[in-house]
């Protein structure tokens, strides 16, 4: 009964906001015609990513070169203030992920643009904001609304003020969101992937962000292993690419 109350409310969230329509309708589709493609080679891919997987640190040295990570005692208040605010939130959203792996990327590349799919609390957001603020570089982000559980105030909750002003924050589906982006920017130094988990709503973004990331530039996608698109792009594309494992998760991640 709850998860229908959920579904019914989500449905009427949707029909209030027509700028959202066309991601109703790929909703529908993905959860009634493409159900099964959703989780397209799960199986060979958490294979493929076990057998290559290392830990975060070892792979921030192994790309970035960096020894001494000093990222948490650097940012220990913000960090703490961060914690608190999550803790204080009244909804449930997504947890800090590869917080030393997004910050090191943005730092090895020198970023001034970056872009990122899925904010939640906005850890990941935190991650790249501070390494921008060095530059005065700009966060992009895409980001559905939480029409299910009345929870669009507390997107990027945890990203303090100060940081806001180097944030642009779009608030639709990544198919609507990204083509916004891409004409304020359109290259790019680091690209984060951590929204639409289909097959098919990877391997699309995946197209379209890698072909608007500069060469030297840093990719990062998040749960790899909930389907095979991202070894798909990676073989097709002949990119060697570095797994992590974190909390029972894979993270891919590569230089261009």
């Amino acid at each position: 009964m709850r998860e229908l109350k959920r579904v019914f409310t989500t449905f009427v969230a949707y029909l209030k906001r027509p700028d959202l329509y066309p991601e109703l309708g790929r909703k529908i589709l993905k959860n009634t015609v493409n159900r099964n493609n959703a989780f397209k080679g799960k199986e060979k891919t958490n294979f493929w990513a076990r057998s290559k997987a290392i830990s975060q640190r070892d792979a921030i040295t192994k790309l970035f070169g960096v020894n001494t990570f000093s990222f948490e005692s650097s940012y220990r208040e913000i960090l703490d203030y961060a914690i608190q605010r999550e803790k204080e939130c009244p909804i449930k959203m997504g947890g800090p992920g590869a917080l030393e792996l997004i910050y090191y990327a943005c730092e090895f590349s020198q970023a001034k643009n970056v872009v990122e799919t899925g904010v939640a609390y906005g850890w990941s957001s935190l991650a790249s904001l501070l390494s921008l603020e060095k530059r005065n570089g700009t966060l992009y982000s895409s980001d559905m609304p939480y029409l299910g559980q009345n929870g669009d105030q507390y997107v990027g909750y945890v990203v303090p003020e100060n940081l806001k002003r180097n944030w642009k924050l779009f608030r639709f589906a990544d198919k609507e969101s990204l083509p916004k982006i891409f004409v304020e920017n359109k290259i790019f130094d680091v690209i984060h992937y951590d929204s639409d988990k289909s097959y098919n709503g990877m391997s699309w973004a995946y197209n379209e962000l890698y072909s608007h990331l500069r060469s030297g530039g840093v990719f990062i996608s998040d749960d790899i292993g909930d389907n095979s698109a991202y070894q798909d792009f990676c073989e097709k594309n002949h990119i060697e690419t570095t797994i992590i494992e974190m909390d029972n998760k894979f993270v891919g991640i590569f230089i261009k």
